[in-house]
C-alpha cells in the first residue's frame, strides 16, 4: 500500500481542488490519501464525492499552533468535524487569517512592494487565505522567484519584515480537543528548521505525555540525519512515525506520494480513531 497522510487543496493553500486532489492521488498510484487543509474541513465533501475507486480518503486538518513563541502544525486525523469545542477553535483560527493577510499586505506596501489585498484574495480563491497566497503575490510581482523564497526574514518568515502573527492554538489544547473529538494527533514536520524556530525535544516529550500519537518524520524538510534522530526520539517516546508529501499542487515542488506512511502505522491510526472512519472510494466523478 502507498499511503500519503498530508495533502492540501484549494480549501486552504493548495492549487488542486479537492476533487482534483483525489483524482491526482489515484493517478499517482496512491491507495490512501489524507486531505489535511489548514484549520478547515471544507474540502472533505467535494473530495468524497469525487473519490475514485480503489482510493481511500482519510479526513483531517492541519491545525495552526504556537508554543513559547514557536509556530508549529498539528495534523489531526479522523475526528468528528462537528464536535463543538474543536469546531469553535478552528473557526477562531480561520477568522483571524483575513486581517492577518491584510496586515502583511500593508507591511509589504510600506516596504515598497506593489501587491494588493485584491490580488491576494484572487490567488486564494475560495481557500482559507494564508501566507502562501501572499507569497504567490510576491512571485507575481517579481519580488521573489518562488513561493519558498518568500519565507525568509526579508519577507514572510516568522519575525520577518512583513510577518504578522495570528491566533494559534496551544498544542496541548489542540491535542486535548482532537482527542475529545475522537481524532488522532501527529506533529507535522517537527524539525523543519528552514521554516524558522522549532520546538525542543523536551516539548515533544511533554506532548507525548499529553496524548500526542505520532510525529511526521519522512518529510521534504527533514534531511537523512534529522529523520534518523526523529525515529530514535519516536521509539523512545512510544510515538507513531509517519511520512507524507505535504503536497500543495504547483505551489511546491514535492509530488504526491513522494514520502509515505507504513501500512502498519496507518492501521494503528485508524484503530485509535473514533470520531470518523476512512472513506473508501466508489468511483466518484
Amino acid at each position: 500500500m502507498r499511503i500519503d497522510l498530508h495533502c492540501h487543496s484549494t480549501a486552504s493553500d493548495g492549487t488542486d481542488s479537492p476533487a482534483e486532489l483525489v483524482r491526482n492521488a489515484a493517478a499517482a498510484g496512491l491507495d490512501v490519501v489524507a486531505l489535511t487543509d489548514h484549520d478547515t474541513t471544507r474540502g472533505h465533501a467535494q473530495a468524497i464525492a469525487a473519490l475514485p475507486e480503489d482510493l481511500t480518503l482519510v479526513t483531517g486538518a492541519e491545525l495552526s499552533c504556537r508554543l513559547d513563541g514557536v509556530s508549529l502544525h498539528m495534523l489531526a486525523y479522523l475526528f468528528d468535524p462537528e464536535e463543538p469545542d474543536l469546531l469553535a477553535e478552528r473557526e477562531l483560527v480561520r477568522d483571524d487569517r483575513v486581517p492577518r493577510a491584510q496586515g502583511m499586505v500593508a507591511k509589504l506596501n510600506e516596504l515598497g512592494v506593489p501587491v494588493t489585498w485584491e490580488q491576494v484574495r484572487r490567488i486564494a480563491g475560495d481557500g482559507s487565505v494564508g501566507r502562501p497566497h501572499v507569497a504567490s503575490a510576491l512571485v507575481e510581482a517579481g519580488v521573489v522567484p518562488t513561493v519558498g523564497d518568500a519565507f525568509t526574514q526579508e519577507w514572510l518568515a516568522d519575525g520577518g519584515r512583513a510577518f504578522v502573527g495570528k491566533h494559534e492554538t496551544d498544542p496541548f489544547t489542540a491535542i486535548r480537543l482532537v482527542k475529545q473529538a475522537g481524532g488522532v494527533c501527529v506533529f507535522a514536520h517537527p524539525a523543519a528548521a528552514k521554516r524558522g524556530r522549532t520546538v525542543p525535544e523536551q516539548a515533544i516529550a511533554e506532548m507525548a505525555a499529553a496524548g500526542l500519537d505520532g510525529i511526521e518524520v519522512d518529510h521534504m524538510d527533514h534531511d537523512a540525519e534529522t529523520r534518523a534522530r526523529l525515529r530514535g526520539l519516536a521509539a523512545e517516546l512510544g510515538l507513531l512515525v509517519t511520512g507524507s508529501s505535504d503536497y500543495h499542487g504547483s505551489r511546491k515542488t514535492v509530488a504526491l506520494g513522494e514520502y509515505t506512511t507504513d501500512p502498519e502505522v496507518y492501521g494503528e491510526i485508524t484503530r485509535r480513531a473514533t470520531g470518523a472512519f476512512p472513506v473508501p472510494g466508489t468511483g466518484g466523478r
